[in-house]
């Protein structure tokens, strides 16, 4: 695994959880412009900051400069400043992003964070953590650790996705779940393993961040 952090201008995360992360494979840090403002208060260097520099303050500009971070300054408005972070981090061959901060006061920005996790699905992994939630797209057939009890949610994008589950109190057998219409919400492991099999497209799922990070599952 080859994984970065992006930390948008959102509500401030943890400093643990990032602190764990970075202990755990996700060693280059990136901020999303304001970003930085978070990362100033979480006692934190970031390795890079990238954005059109709008929102960021030049207090903290300094503060990071002057400690031999990079800033790149990047005006394009045609992308937000968390895809020009997730562009840079394909470039660099990065395979895996943890979005912190993606969520805050802002609907819109927050709705626009969720649906990049869809938008870069085919160039790299896009993983949104906040508080508790960890949230990452899934394809395919996968499976797994879990522990009795975890909190699973499933949503599904196209109407023509099918669901099937085991190990899950609500089991799913061969189910749409399109957003808008239909979801599976807090469903919950019955056992130590979960597999789930979408037929056709992707889907989204949101685990407990807890639980995988005081059992050390891999996520």
């Amino acid at each position: 695994m080859k994984g970065c952090i992006i930390l948008a201008n959102g509500y401030i995360p943890m400093k643990r959880d990032l602190t764990y992360l970075r202990n755990n494979g996700y060693k280059y840090f990136i901020c999303a412009d304001g970003g930085a403002d978070s990362a100033k208060k979480l006692n934190l260097i970031p390795d890079i900051i990238i954005g059109d520099l709008d929102s960021v303050s030049e207090e903290t500009l300094s503060h990071f400069q002057n400690k031999g971070v990079v800033v790149k300054k990047i005006a394009r408005q045609n992308d937000t400043d968390v895809e020009k972070c997730i562009k840079y981090a394909i470039r660099k061959k990065y395979s895996e992003v943890i979005l912190l901060g993606a969520t805050g006061d802002r609907l819109d920005h927050t709705f626009c964070n969720l649906g990049i996790t869809l938008k870069f699905s085919d160039d790299i992994a896009v993983k949104i953590l906040h508080e508790k939630s960890l949230m990452k797209v899934i394809r395919g057939k996968v499976s797994f650790d879990t522990v009795p009890g975890e909190i699973i949610s499933l949503y599904g994008i196209d109407s023509k996705t099918k669901f099937t589950s085991t190990g899950l109190k609500y089991p799913l057998k061969n189910v749409s779940l399109p957003f808008g219409k239909k979801e599976s919400t807090s469903n919950v492991a019955l056992s130590n393993k979960v597999e789930i099999k979408i037929n056709y497209g992707q889907a989204l799922i949101v685990r407990d961040f807890g639980v995988i990070k005081s059992n050390d599952f891999i996520f």
